[in-house]
């Protein structure tokens, strides 16, 4: 058994050592990256914070999507012709808003009751979210780079568990 447990040492260390290696820089982007993600409500550059509504309490809203479009293409700065140009629509029934996603990185806020234009901001979570995940170097980065990457930091951290704990089960 103890040449097994110095085999599984000098293993684990090898490992740890060239692990680290070569981790380091997707680690780095998916570490910095994630702290962003994890400011973005507190971080109005990051993400606009909802608007409040200025009518209605809520619920249902009383707009078409003629005015929702309307509305966004009213704002000069967002430059938006048609629903080609919007990536997706957040109906924020609570607040009384919509959150309308251009895919040019804008958001638009439109009160759902009035159909007037609350607030208008870049949103820059979604190109900090596809960072994050790799998707935005390369679409094979995704899944070539980055799930192996997770894959290996992962073994550090079993390989680091197992160094640390060997001593002490060495004296028992």
């Amino acid at each position: 058994m103890p040449g097994l447990r110095k085999s599984v040492n000098k293993w684990s260390r090898k490992l740890h050592r060239w692990g680290a290696i070569g981790t380091a820089l997707p680690l780095l982007i998916v570490l910095c990256s994630g702290v962003l993600l994890l400011l973005k409500k507190e971080v109005e550059w990051i993400q606009p914070s909802t608007a409040a509504a200025t009518a209605g309490d809520g619920g249902a809203p009383e707009i078409t999507f003629e005015q929702i479009l309307a509305a966004v293409s009213s704002v000069p700065a967002v430059e938006v012709a048609g629903w080609g140009d919007i990536a997706r629509l957040d109906m924020r029934l609570d607040d009384g808003v919509v959150k309308v996603q251009c895919g040019n990185g804008w958001e638009v806020q439109v009160c759902a009751t009035t159909g007037q234009v609350l607030k208008h901001a870049v949103r820059r979570s979604d190109l900090i979210e596809s960072i994050h995940d790799g998707s935005f170097f390369h679409p094979a980065a995704k899944l070539g780079v980055f799930l192996p990457s997770a894959l290996v930091v992962l073994s550090l951290w079993v390989t680091g568990a197992w160094l640390w704990l060997m001593p002490y089960l060495r004296r028992r």
